[in-house]
């Protein structure tokens, strides 16, 4: 990357092993669109939830020649019941189910990011199919 990465942890400790993840998954993402500019990541714990425990929130702010792809991963928890819900014999289980885990969080994110820079470098080579308006109107 040619500008650094910046990580900021909101309502939770610094973590070095948490922002190594981060450095390494961001890295990755050069693979794939090389002209990055800038790549912010914000980790975030949104509330104090003793019984539902503390899901992670990840941002990431990707800056792109002409424009900016924004990642939002914040885990739905009734999609991760379902998911764990055949497996799931006791309640504590589901106090450590996947949303629980930055690290999970974090994977979630950046794979998603990748699919969208993947998208964003499509568009830009022009390999996706413009739909004129007369195309539509044959359809209909």
């Amino acid at each position: 990357m040619i500008l650094p990465i910046q990580i900021t942890f909101r309502n939770m400790d610094h973590s070095d092993a948490v922002e190594a993840r981060i450095r390494e998954e961001a890295a990755k993402l050069e693979t794939f669109y090389e002209a990055i500019m800038s790549c912010r990541v914000m980790v975030e714990i949104p509330h104090q939830h003793h019984q539902r425990g503390n899901p992670v929130h990840i941002r990431i702010d990707l800056g792109v020649p002409g424009g900016e792809l924004v990642i939002k991963h914040e885990p739905n928890l009734h999609k991760t019941l379902r998911s764990t819900e055949a497996d799931r014999s006791t309640k504590d289980r589901e106090l450590h189910g996947p949303h629980k885990d930055a690290y999970v969080a974090i994977r979630d994110a950046f794979k998603t990011a990748r699919r969208e820079l993947q998208d964003f470098a499509r568009r830009q080579r022009g390999d996706i199919k413009h739909r004129t308006p007369s195309e539509v109107v044959d359809e209909e």
